[in-house]
């Protein structure tokens, strides 16, 4: 955002550019990330259970199929709603951004090229993990309720290459901060020639 903008603030956005002392999109990314791999992941144990079904006896673990299936469900459908809360907050902390302009990315990307990337790709993963959720509970409720295998094959490989694409849209978030500074304190401490050791962590959190 152009910085005169940004001075409407006043006070009110700390040494990161935020209204508040820790970034809230990377925490949202990370639940996002954590529910969907644990969806699929518990939906392809589960795909997988007869032929498993031997080690976890051995293993003398309580485990059933329909459990897993109920933890790949409800993982799915968390984030699915947490997702919606990780778009919103990055969209926020991007409109405040004021990136590093004299930098180019690993992959040869400047700033803006980075944000607009970044957020096209947010909502291209949201659309996917809501669309992937709706398939996954007529599954469940619908198609193949009264099947012992809860889900379809290509619902696994679809979440598979969702895998890739996180994976894609994460390192360009990573770009964003790590090679832009942006809402990365100590970078842009360094760029207004601020020595962050010299930086009580209280005086960050404006305590």
């Amino acid at each position: 955002m152009n910085p005169e903008l940004l001075q409407q603030w006043g006070d009110r956005l700390g040494i990161n550019g935020l209204p508040y002392p820790v970034p809230l999109h990377p925490l949202f990314v990370h639940l996002t990330l954590g529910l969907f791999i644990a969806a699929i992941a518990f939906d392809i144990v589960a795909a997988l259970f007869p032929v498993e079904k031997s080690v976890f006896k051995w293993l003398a673990i309580p485990a059933t199929r329909s459990g897993f299936f109920d933890v790949g469900w409800y993982n799915m459908l968390g984030a699915a709603i947490i997702t919606f809360f990780t778009v919103a907050a990055g969209f926020f902390e991007i409109s405040l951004a004021v990136p590093l302009a004299d930098v180019k990315s690993a992959w040869g990307f400047q700033a803006l090229e980075t944000m607009i990337a970044h957020g096209f790709g947010g909502v291209i993963i949201l659309a996917l993990i809501v669309g992937m959720t709706v398939w996954r509970g007529f599954q469940r409720f619908y198609w193949r309720k009264d099947m012992s295998r809860q889900v379809q094959w290509s619902y696994l490989l679809v979440g598979l290459l969702v895998f890739g694409l996180m994976f894609l849209q994460g390192t360009l978030g990573a770009h964003l901060g790590g090679e832009f500074g942006v809402h990365v304190t100590a970078d842009q401490m360094l760029h207004l020639g601020i020595d962050p050791n010299e930086i009580e962590p209280s005086d960050l959190l404006g305590l």
